[in-house]
């Protein structure tokens, strides 16, 4: 954790959240991939480890999923850190889907209304594959977590294709090969 921060970092981290909030179509979990880059790419706070623990922590917990973003903030710079990322991710996009909210419902039935929502769906689904390979990659970069990688990705796509299992068995799963020190 790096609680040094300076005010224009912690500002800086509060724009970068203000913009990614904007950007998550599907959820800030879509952002992963940016936060990844800022975070620890450019600005080196946290290690990839660090991250994606955080994010698993988070998510593990129970609570809204948007909760990991707080996470990382504390991680970065503790309880100011937290308050800048969560801040950032909750503000514009809370103003901007209820201004949206109340515009769509008078005009739910117009063509541009509805070709926008569908066109939502294929963006939301590029933005969680980006984020489901962010965290996949520190494991399936290290030879020997390779295979337990691997087969956990195969096993939940099969099963979250085919059946309608909740996501939370395979939570549960990737805890217990993780517990035996297979991934």
């Amino acid at each position: 954790m790096n609680q040094d921060l300076t005010g224009s970092e912690l500002l800086g981290l509060l724009g970068h959240f203000l913009i990614l909030s904007l950007l998550a179509v599907g959820g800030a979990i879509t952002t992963v991939p940016d936060m990844h880059r800022y975070i620890v790419g450019e600005h080196h706070w946290l290690t990839d480890a660090q991250f994606t623990a955080s994010i698993a922590i988070a998510q593990a917990a129970p609570g809204p999923n948007v909760l990991f973003v707080a996470v990382l903030g504390w991680n970065v710079a503790g309880p100011l850190g937290a308050l800048a990322t969560l801040s950032g991710i909750l503000l514009p996009s809370t103003v901007l889907s209820l201004w949206a909210t109340r515009w769509g419902t008078r005009r739910r039935d117009t063509i541009g209304v509805r070709a926008f929502t569908a066109g939502l769906t294929p963006i939301t689904l590029g933005l969680l594959l980006a984020t489901g390979w962010v965290l996949a990659l520190p494991y399936l970069s290290v030879p020997a977590h390779r295979p337990g990688a691997l087969a956990l990705i195969v096993i939940t796509v099969a099963v979250m294709m085919r059946t309608r299992v909740s996501p939370m068995w395979l939570v549960g799963l990737g805890a217990l090969v993780g517990v035996l020190g297979w991934v």
